[in-house]
């Protein structure tokens, strides 16, 4: 975890973890706070040392104390009865408070506002503030009619797009995600080249915000701060409870479609249906949600569990956790205020971890566990290991042989060398185009049994015998003198290449290690036949 406090209160937190409980977290919170006194103290002890001094205060905005205060009055009582409504309706709730400021700026000429427009602005914004959350304070009742702790409804659905290898749609309240998981090789693998890590990753996730979500008409560029930050939040917590040992590179992508708060805790939830829709076998399902805080300086405060956008804009909190029903394993906190006591953060995990296993249940209604097969849009995977030597002949001259085994299959094979054998990784579209690879290669690499009878191609003709292929990759000697139990000069006129002929594995030569082959193993002797006859 990254921590950043003051001397008495902590500002914000940023980090993951593998299932710790509340109490855990906060515990490591306080022992970072301790640290950070420390260097609070030395900080101080250098501006002294240095004859540091504050600098003087500045203030480039103008302010018209008489205006703000007549904004205040005409117009605080009526955004507060707005707030006080409950309406559930982001846009509703916009229009009626817009209501309210146009309603006062039509007291002035448009003379007037040409001078005092912006003030009155900055003014009602400041009003707007002050009511919204007073009204909390007050009623204990938010902006949409929630009481402090209520999640607003949820809706889910997986399988949403036919073709995906996995898909899921997670709606609470106004914000929805569209979450989809591709299933991709080693090949497929992330690479980093970070300050100071190298490497790769084998599980990406993406988050989309587009203009639209939020009602905006604006071109879609280049990722900012926000996808950046959320995405990567969400890529935290969701990687805690996928397998290191799968065989796929997963790619997670969330679309948020419409959002009015914590659309990055809708991705962890849709990411979590995602997966398990895929057949990923994530370990648990994982949940996040988002925490607002309201203060004032008479001692108030109000937790809120699952804060809008309106409730992050206007609150003095945003506190995402994400986590599993036996512990947390991501989490984000940005504080609007000097800090947060620790009975306060304490309340607000409580409070957390009640939402969070309150989501967890309206999502396994939807799937409670990953499908016992993959999708079966997933591409198929199967890795074998095999003896180092055999590298060589499943490659072949050039990558003959493994270019014809793709080329014949449709499927996608690599190979690596890992702790001196060989890592071979199969993957296809189609579980027939797998197995059929898969046979080619465990064709390559059979060890032949002594006694065992194989059908052999003829490959080539030599004076003494002739070599053929009797499993592939695979060649031996079939000596004149074991072709046939009368004496044999020469094989020409008996066989030719191209020709198969079924022999017998007798063994491997001691001098060169080829492999022995007899044809007359599998003949009876003629004394043998014609002592039969008589019988």
């Amino acid at each position: 975890m990254i921590v950043a406090a003051t001397e008495t209160d902590i500002s914000m937190v940023e980090g993951e973890m593998s299932e710790v409980s509340e109490a855990e977290m906060l515990e490591a919170i306080k022992f970072a706070n301790e640290a950070i006194k420390v260097q609070i103290n030395a900080i101080k002890e250098f501006a002294i040392k240095a004859g540091l001094k504050p600098k003087r205060e500045y203030c480039h905005e103008l302010n018209d104390p008489a205006l703000k205060e007549a904004v205040h009055k005409a117009t605080y009582d009526k955004v507060y009865a707005v707030a006080k409504q409950g309406n559930p309706n982001k846009n509703e709730r916009k229009v009626a408070f817009k209501a309210v400021l146009t309603e006062y700026k039509a007291t002035y000429t448009a003379d007037e506002l040409k001078d005092r427009e912006a003030l009155i602005n900055k003014y009602y914004h400041d009003v707007e503030y002050d009511a919204v959350r007073q009204a909390t304070l007050d009623t204990q009742i938010r902006l949409d009619g929630r009481k402090t702790n209520q999640i607003r409804p949820i809706w889910s659905e997986v399988g949403y797009l036919p073709a995906a290898h996995g898909s899921a749609i997670f709606q609470r309240g106004e914000t929805q995600s569209l979450t989809t998981v591709t299933l991709g090789t080693g090949k497929d693998a992330q690479l980093i080249d970070g300050a100071f890590y190298r490497g790769e990753t084998k599980f990406i996730l993406h988050y989309n915000f587009p203009g639209f979500s939020t009602g905006e008409a604006k071109p879609n560029r280049g990722v900012g701060r926000r996808e950046v930050g959320h995405g990567n939040l969400a890529m935290r917590a969701l990687s805690k409870v996928v397998p290191t040992d799968t065989p796929y590179t997963v790619r997670v992508v969330s679309d948020i479609l419409e959002s009015n708060g914590s659309s990055s805790m809708a991705t962890v939830c849709a990411g979590t249906l995602a997966l398990m829709d895929a057949g990923v076998k994530i370990a648990k399902p994982v949940t996040g949600i988002a925490m607002g805080l309201i203060t004032n300086d008479k001692g108030q405060y109000a937790v809120l569990s699952d804060i809008l956008g309106d409730e992050d804009h206007l609150g003095d909190m945003d506190f995402k956790i994400c986590g599993t029903k036996d512990g947390i394993t991501a989490v984000q906190m940005d504080l609007k205020v000097n800090g947060l006591p620790y009975e306060v953060m304490e309340k607000a995990l409580a409070q957390a971890r009640e939402g969070r296993l309150h989501i967890m249940g309206e999502i396994m209604k939807t799937i409670d566990a990953p499908r016992a097969d993959y999708n079966e849009n997933v591409p198929r995977f199967e890795v074998i290991i095999i003896p180092q030597e055999f590298i060589g002949a499943i490659i072949g001259p050039g990558g003959k042989v493994i270019q014809d085994i793709q080329k014949k299959t449709g499927a996608t094979i690599s190979i690596t060398e890992v702790d001196n054998s060989g890592r071979v990784e199969i993957f296809a579209e189609k579980l027939e185009d797998l197995k059929a690879a898969v046979a080619r290669i465990k064709a390559i690499v059979a060890i032949p049994e002594v006694g065992e009878t194989y059908e052999a191609k003829v490959k080539s003709i030599m004076p003494y015998g002739a070599f053929v292929e009797f499993m592939p990759g695979k060649e031996g000697l079939l000596h004149i003198s074991e072709y046939d139990w009368k004496r044999i000069d020469s094989l020409e006129g008996l066989v030719k290449e191209g020709d198969m002929v079924n022999v017998k594995y007798i063994g491997t030569d001691p001098k060169n290690g080829k492999a022995k082959l007899s044809r007359k193993a599998l003949i009876a002797k003629p004394e043998a036949a014609a002592e039969e006859n008589k019988a």
